[in-house]
């Protein structure tokens, strides 16, 4: 096995998600995390992290399994995305189950809530990581 010299440290730089509608799921998403707005590349629709990682949305016809998509936020991130599940009447529930519905969870000393977006992929947005480590509201 050739050795590569290691000067850069490993990172995720994007993943390419599936959609019904690239635009809606993309806007969806940059709208709820108060995010950039997204950009066309070639035939996908890009949505930018804050930490640089890509979500690249693009159409197809293919019947896709929905996905489990986590995002890490801070707390005045998590109240505008929770108001607006709310006000949009979004289903969402407390734990991955969909067991308790219209409820968050205070799983690690953090909240959390998950949800469906437009293509029907499994949103999560949490305050604190598993584990209770230091999430971005405490930083």
């Amino acid at each position: 096995m050739p050795i590569f010299p290691k000067n850069m440290p490993t990172q995720l730089n994007h993943l390419i998600i599936a959609a019904r509608n690239k635009q809606e799921s993309a806007h969806f998403l940059a709208e709820l995390l108060k995010l950039g707005p997204p950009v066309a590349a070639g035939h996908f629709l890009v949505v930018t992290l804050d930490n640089h990682v890509t979500l690249d949305y693009v159409e197809t016809p293919i019947d896709f399994q929905p996905q489990h998509y986590a995002f890490l936020v801070s707390d005045d991130v998590f109240d505008y995305a929770l108001s607006c599940i709310h006000e949009r009447g979004i289903e969402h529930w407390a734990d991955p189950r969909r067991t308790k519905p219209n409820e968050i969870n205070t799983n690690d000393g953090g909240r959390g809530v998950y949800f469906l977006d437009p293509s029907g992929h499994y949103l999560e947005i949490i305050t604190r990581p598993y584990g209770g480590g230091l999430g971005l509201a405490s930083a």
